[in-house]
């Protein structure tokens, strides 16, 4: 394949972040960029370093995001991972170890099914805790959670754009069995209902590979500002406070991060990303959605049922 140049990926990245699911012919036209140097840096990149992801309002389709951390024996991580990644509302499992040793979860809950997490968890580890987690800064006003009322095809093409949105519509159109023009009503429709919110590129260089999670009672601005040279995302915990995560590579000293972030949070712990994780991840997420929600499209499926 040749070697990974850094700015070609951010090249096409930018590009990509312009016109997500337009043709490179197009891209190429309108930006005045050689159309064969563009197909060749994309035939290189796009599906192995960088796609093209939908992002969902999930809230508009009722359900609720949350954090969780488990105690989970060392010896047993992989087996308590490979179990929750076949639970389609748990997004993401990693292993983890500070004020928890064992595992950190993302996952998304319906919004009557919330009473049952307690008993979900339980199925995994007998000591954990868990916190509903929104987009920082937190809303002005109270939020409302919608429900699911779409059919079951828009629980799959939800997957499939959410996979990779550049995904032609005429293989599409195969997969549901539907025509051309009907996915792209049904994409207009997601965009209408304001489900599908846009299309962002996900770069996977695999420059991070650990995380640091910090939980606090208040946050300062000057708190984000700080750590300007690092990613960093915030989360607001509803009536509990935020969260924090810095990522980071292995190679960089550990020790030095865990006391410069200690500072900013009263609880942390550290979170690898280690590629048989991803792996399990990744097959989870494919088909979230559509093992969600019901075959008939009358709602979500319950979470205990996996």
């Amino acid at each position: 394949m040749g070697e990974v140049k850094q700015d070609e990926i951010e090249f096409l990245a930018e590009l990509l972040s312009k016109y997500p699911l337009e043709s490179l012919r197009k891209i190429a036209s309108t930006e005045g960029i050689d159309y064969y140097r563009l197909k060749r840096i994309y035939d290189r990149y796009y599906g192995k370093y960088l796609v093209i992801s939908a992002t969902y309002n999930i809230r508009r389709i009722g359900l609720k995001s949350f954090v969780g951390f488990l105690s989970v024996p060392a010896e047993r991580l992989m087996e308590v991972a490979v179990r929750m990644t076949k639970n389609p509302f748990i997004g993401y499992v990693n292993p983890a170890f500070g004020f928890k040793n064992g595992l950190s979860i993302i996952f998304y809950v319906p919004k009557d099914q919330v009473n049952d997490i307690d008993e979900m968890l339980a199925k995994y580890s007998d000591d954990f805790e868990y916190y509903e987690v929104w987009a920082y800064p937190p809303p002005e006003k109270p939020r409302e959670w919608g429900d699911w009322e779409l059919g079951h095809d828009y629980a799959v093409l939800m997957d499939i754009l959410k996979w990779d949105a550049r995904t032609p519509i005429k293989r599409i159109a195969e997969r549901l069995d539907k025509t051309r023009p009907t996915i792209r009503y049904m994409i207009n429709r997601l965009r209408e209902k304001k489900i599908l919110t846009g299309f962002s590129p996900m770069v996977d260089m695999n420059v991070h590979d650990r995380g640091v999670i910090g939980i606090s009672s208040e946050i300062k601005e000057d708190v984000l500002n700080r750590f300007k040279e690092y990613e960093i995302m915030a989360g607001y915990l509803p009536g509990r406070g935020y969260l924090l995560e810095w990522f980071f590579s292995s190679k960089e000293d550990m020790g030095g991060k865990v006391l410069e972030f200690s500072a900013y949070v009263e609880k942390l712990l550290i979170e690898y990303f280690e590629p048989s994780f991803k792996e399990l991840n990744d097959g989870n997420k494919k088909t979230a959605f559509q093992r969600m929600v019901k075959e008939d499209g009358s709602g979500y499926r319950s979470i205990l049922e996996f």
